[in-house]
């Protein structure tokens, strides 16, 4: 078998460092497409680097952006990948109502640069690109492929654009680009603005007497939540299957924001109602109320299923941060 090239964009976050991890052990070359900034922000892969005049080394990064599109033909024409990893976005979905341009740009017109790049080139990688259930937004629960769009952020609306572009590039051009539509997945790699990583670290700083409150804001809508590392195997073996295509991963069960504090400052031995308080300025202008994946397909086609399911993902995640500040 011929040596197996990825390329994965936003390669520095959450699902890309999980990814990466995979990949290598796999035994892949793997590129990241990183951004370049006064500082670096790369730890979450700094454990899989050696510098690239290392005989061993198979992790190379490259500065590039998802709004320059002839950086993105170079580095595919360099690298020559057989999988791409499309992973990098303006993800945060309440920054999106603040940054709608920038995030129609980046998360939406940067997939278009990607695919249309791949075309240019004609470099025969396979695609996968970072679909989100965030494009149900207000279509009712439990949503598979065949569930009706309807965004209710420009974050969802941008991605909605994305996998209307891929199914396009797919079907005009022969390309083989799959959407993986995956719903929330956390882990004690996840952002520390996002909602389940707040709660955790808020946790860990209360328990180690560093803050009193936590401020959050709807504790109603409702997640279906899984963890990052299950989810990034998914992806692979989209591009491993025969045939391209669009798959839903999800564990199929719903719990609310109320439920992970609850469980969350449980694991901890904390009393949720005496630390945390509603702020509306987290609230976003319009809500997702009830998200629940239907996964059957990838189970009968890629044979991926969940394996860890919320209330076992929040004690990963407390149990992490309190570690990490020795709390």
């Amino acid at each position: 078998m011929s040596q197996q090239v990825a390329l994965i964009t936003g390669i520095t976050g959450q699902d890309g460092s999980y990814l990466a991890e995979q990949l290598l052990d796999k035994g892949y070359v793997v590129h990241g497409l990183i951004r370049r900034s006064s500082t670096f922000n790369t730890a979450r892969i700094d454990h899989l680097y050696l510098d690239p005049h290392d005989p061993d080394a198979r992790l190379f990064l490259h500065y590039g952006d998802l709004t320059d599109g002839s950086r993105l033909v170079t580095l595919l024409e360099r690298v020559e990948p057989t999988e791409v990893y499309h992973l990098g976005a303006q993800s945060h979905v309440r920054v999106s109502f603040d940054e709608p341009e920038f995030t129609g740009d980046v998360t939406g017109l940067g997939t278009t640069r990607l695919l249309e790049a791949l075309r240019v080139s004609k470099v025969p990688a396979r695609f996968y690109q970072a679909s989100s259930s965030e494009m149900f937004g207000a279509t009712p629960p439990p949503q598979n492929e065949n569930a009706f769009f309807y965004p209710r952020s420009p974050y969802a609306a941008a991605k909605v654009y994305s996998y209307w572009m891929v199914r396009n590039y797919r079907e005009a051009y022969g390309l083989f680009a799959c959407n993986g539509i995956l719903f929330n997945h956390e882990s004690p790699r996840r952002g520390e603005t996002f909602v389940t990583r707040k709660i955790t670290m808020a946790i860990a700083r209360i328990a180690a007497g560093l803050q009193d409150v936590l401020y959050l804001g709807n504790l109603d809508a409702r997640r279906d939540w899984g963890y990052a590392p299950e989810y990034a195997d998914a992806m692979w073996r989209m591009l491993q299957a025969d045939e391209p295509a669009d798959y839903v991963v999800a564990t199929g069960t719903s719990y609310s924001v109320g439920d992970f504090v609850r469980m969350a400052f449980e694991h901890a031995d904390l009393d949720w109602e005496k630390h945390v308080k509603f702020d509306p300025r987290y609230l976003r202008p319009t809500e997702v109320d009830d998200l629940i994946g239907d996964a059957t397909k990838a189970k009968d086609v890629l044979g991926w299923q969940a394996q860890t399911f919320t209330p076992e993902l929040v004690k990963i995640m407390v149990d992490a941060d309190r570690a990490r500040l020795g709390a």
